[in-house]
């Protein structure tokens, strides 16, 4: 591949990772708006349900732009990114339902909170990343 060549899928990669950092930046910032919002800047649930769909909008585009991600990246770095994507499912599914279950049958002495599972899943997927990297270094 010549430099031309590899100067320009190298600014085009950029350009694709940018846009999926807007994106969730997009995503972030619109669900704590609609999670604060309710509760220290405003009480009509209008305002609310709005916010909500922004962020589901925000969300959408957010998916779209990390499916334009995996689509440009080449086959070393899709892979690890499909295994730290399948570890990351893997355990919200396994740990999200024994979370719940332990809920549900007063296991744990306080109510499940997503926050805990979604930090746990973003864990998984950064250590699959970390990890996937090492390897097919």
């Amino acid at each position: 591949m010549d430099t031309s060549n590899t100067n320009k899928r190298a600014a085009i990669t950029r350009q694709v990772t940018v846009k999926l950092f807007w994106w969730t930046a997009a995503w972030v910032v619109t669900l704590a708006i609609a999670t604060f919002g309710p509760h220290f800047v405003w009480e009509s649930k209008a305002l609310t349900l709005g916010s909500l769909l922004i962020n589901l909008g925000a969300g959408a585009g957010m998916i779209v732009a990390n499916k334009d991600h995996l689509n440009i990246l080449d086959e070393m770095q899709r892979k690890i990114q499909l295994e730290a994507m399948a570890l990351a499912l893997g355990v919200a599914l396994v740990a999200g339902l024994a979370y719940s279950t332990a809920d549900s049958t007063n296991l744990i002495p306080m109510d499940a909170e997503i926050s805990i599972l979604v930090f746990l899943v973003c864990a998984a997927y950064g250590l699959g990343i970390l990890f996937g990297n090492r390897r097919y270094q």
